[in-house]
């Protein structure tokens, strides 16, 4: 009876994926598994039934940034060397998505067609799908504060991650970033893989953070010096949790005016100028390395990876260019990363600020919390002669947190709406060509439509993440 419901459960879910691929490709990558769960509830624990009989890892990518980027590129590492896997590849990463990227890559008996399987794991969700689906690898690129609404504070999370690992579980970790690395502590074998210091690296001054006590004492973590904020060579005051100088996978020789790093005596292929990138990359290549792929196999992959889902990319009104970086909604780790990309660019600048006001919690909320965990002096300082804040109500505070950072008030304008036409038009007001966007992916190309739509202008700048 059991096998019955299982295959039911299979056929009616590949339906549904035919179906809604016909009428929007691309979509619904968590509905066919979530129909499949509603008739088979233990649809994965079947699929790793069959699954086992490969003899190899099922290999879980979860975290607070950076884990869509290192699954697709372990995925585009596994193609290389044509090792077909089961991989989630557009970031559905709750159960139901589990489950239809489990049901996509069977045959009609259940039988998976692949050697491995590489998931993308929401964090919160971890404990739930490994309950049916324990992964044998678990990647953990770090664990900081985002949506509190749904996650609260960061030791929550890590708590989560902690009840999802077994012993016997192969952890790769950060070396730099404290809460990941603590993990350790729970298995027999870790593999750590870090980032060695860079021309973008920095020490703060000044600035306290509170998402970091140490994860195993409480006491503060002291950072030497930060590859991206939150992230570097660090101690713990108390109990001497540390990063090591030398972990098992280490990129080094990081030029990003070449574009290339080194691991192993391999030197890689870096498109992107966005630090945290390094740690995507190494962290595929220590899973991919310890997979048994050859280093020149993983530098080919690296060479030819497009990511999926881009996070920097090129518009134009009026003469003037527009560089958009998408942030993680209610993350002031990717909001720091972004305010710290722009202020690289010393050069007369206009910067649009629009954070989304959020509607996934009822009643309707605003939060913009995660602007005051963030250190806006060095965009301050980088030339910006004035910012547009955009957005409803949240537009008011995104003003507020600037004038708290001490930029003028006449210096800021507040568009308290999300009209395409009235921020395009408070954009002609200035002669400056060259703006910066900060604001999520809806708003974004709601912007592109419209500019499209009434200056036929679009650049195919490629993807990058921050």
């Amino acid at each position: 009876m059991t096998r019955i419901k299982f295959l039911l459960a299979l056929w009616l879910a590949r339906l549904c994926r035919w179906a809604i691929n016909i009428v929007a490709p691309g979509r619904g990558t968590n509905l066919p598994g979530q129909i499949a769960l509603k008739i088979d509830h233990g649809f994965n624990g079947e699929a790793e039934l069959a699954y086992c009989m490969t003899k190899a890892p099922f290999v879980a990518i979860t975290g607070t940034n950076g884990k869509s980027t290192t699954t697709n590129l372990l995925a585009a590492i596994l193609k290389e060397a044509g090792i077909p896997a089961a991989v989630n590849l557009e970031g559905a990463n709750l159960e139901g998505g589990v489950a239809a990227t489990l049901m996509a890559h069977s045959t009609l008996k259940g039988k998976l067609k692949c050697r491995y399987i590489v998931m993308e794991t929401d964090e919160r969700f971890l404990p739930v799908i490994s309950r049916s689906l324990p992964p044998a690898w678990l990647c953990v690129t770090n664990i900081q504060k985002d949506q509190v609404q749904r996650n609260g504070e960061p030791d929550i999370i890590y708590r989560k991650i902690a009840s999802a690992i077994t012993e016997d579980t192969v952890l790769f970790l950060n070396n730099e970033e404290p809460n990941a690395a603590s993990l350790s502590r729970l298995v027999k074998h870790s593999v750590f893989y870090g980032v060695d210091e860079h021309a973008k690296s920095f020490v703060k001054q000044g600035f306290f953070t509170t998402t970091m006590p140490c994860p195993v004492c409480g006491e503060p973590i002291r950072f030497y010096r930060y590859n991206v904020d939150n992230i570097g060579a660090f101690t713990c005051t108390g109990c001497g949790l540390k990063s090591s100088p030398a972990p098992a996978y280490f990129a080094h020789s990081i030029n990003f005016a070449d574009h290339t790093f080194a691991a192993e005596g391999q030197t890689y292929p870096l498109p992107y100028e966005a630090p945290y990138f390094l740690y995507c990359y190494i962290a595929a290549i220590a899973m991919a390395r310890e997979i048994g792929i050859a280093k020149e196999t993983i530098a080919a992959a690296l060479a030819r990876f497009v990511n999926i889902g881009g996070r920097l990319e090129t518009l134009h009104t009026g003469g003037k260019t527009i560089q958009y970086i998408r942030m993680k909604q209610e993350n002031p780790e990717t909001l720091q990363s972004a305010l710290d990309y722009i202020s690289q660019d010393n050069s007369p600048k206009i910067f649009l600020l629009g954070l989304d006001e959020l509607v996934d919690f009822h009643p309707h909320y605003t939060n913009t919390f995660y602007a005051f965990d963030c250190d806006f002096d060095q965009l301050i300082a980088s030339h910006v002669e004035h910012y547009i804040c955009f957005s409803g109500t949240v537009a008011y505070d995104a003003a507020n947190r600037l004038v708290y950072a001490g930029v003028p008030k006449e210096q800021i304008t507040v568009l308290p709406t999300n009209d395409d036409a009235t921020i395009v038009a408070e954009l002609a007001k200035y002669s400056c060509p060259n703006i910066y966007l900060i604001t999520w992916l809806y708003k974004y190309k709601s912007l592109e439509k419209y500019l499209i739509e009434h200056e036929g202008e679009k650049d195919s700048t490629p993807s990058t993440a921050v």
